[in-house]
């Protein structure tokens, strides 16, 4: 019972037909010729629906009926029914890719290429952002940011950062000079800090967070506090120049 059943989905897929026809054609093909009624008993199918498959087997090429009283029906054989549902399958393929090749023509299709090349491009966020635990391990990435820096850049600093980070920027204070780079520390008054900085534009501001970004691109956030033991200071780093320019933008914006 569980074979027949596998039999007719198969033959289901195979033929494109749906379970009444595939038991009306599987019961023709195992009489030869039948009637109406004759059909409806072998197959099973429902006499009240058994004319109307009969009637789409025949139009679909499967069946052929025979004029008489009554009226009977004879199967194609199954390897023309094969070729003919090749072809139909191979036409709707060849009209499916004269679609497909005409919508390159249609304002729509012109309007998502546009999208796609002036659109942020979906990347796996694992490959963009990760934690960063313990002060040693969040200095050293930062200035693995700072040496490769090329163009700009951005230190926000609390109090609590401040000194440290003012730390950091002046080691690499020469290297600024040489590149001609833009360097600026967002930092409440340094003077109570007693540093002095070359080469770094000291910007007065009571940030209520932390975090250096470099060349518009790649940005590390603190996520605690200095108050923190060393070894569980965390902080984020991510390198998408989509989202490091919007904070950017959004930090320029609430100076003003």
């Amino acid at each position: 019972m569980q074979q027949e059943k596998q039999f007719l989905l198969d033959l289901r897929k195979y033929f494109r037909l749906n379970i009444y026809e595939v038991k009306v054609w599987t019961a023709l093909l195992s009489r030869g010729i039948a009637s109406a009624g004759e059909v409806a008993d072998i197959s099973g199918v429902p006499r009240s629906r058994c004319y109307d498959v009969l009637e789409s087997l025949e139009k679909k090429g499967f069946i052929v009926m025979k004029i008489g009283k009554p009226i009977k029906y004879l199967a194609v054989n199954p390897e023309a029914i094969l070729e003919r549902v090749k072809k139909n399958i191979r036409d709707e393929a060849d009209e499916l890719a004269m679609q497909m090749e005409s919508i390159k023509e249609t304002d729509e299709f012109k309007e998502i290429e546009l999208l796609h090349k002036t659109g942020v491009q979906h990347v796996d966020v694992s490959s963009i952002s990760k934690s960063i635990v313990g002060r040693t391990g969040i200095n050293r990435h930062i200035k693995d940011m700072i040496s490769k820096a090329k163009s700009n850049v951005a230190v926000v600093s609390t109090s609590e950062h401040a000194e440290r980070n003012i730390k950091l920027l002046k080691g690499f204070s020469q290297s600024f000079a040489k590149k001609g780079m833009k360097v600026r520390l967002y930092a409440p008054s340094i003077k109570a800090i007693g540093q002095k900085l070359q080469n770094i534009e000291h910007v007065e501001h009571n940030a209520s967070t932390s975090f250096v970004s470099v060349d518009g691109r790649e940005m590390v956030f603190m996520v605690s506090n200095a108050n923190v033991v060393p070894d569980y200071e965390v902080a984020i780093w991510i390198n998408s120049p989509f989202f490091v320019n919007a904070v950017n933008v959004l930090f320029e914006e609430s100076l003003k």
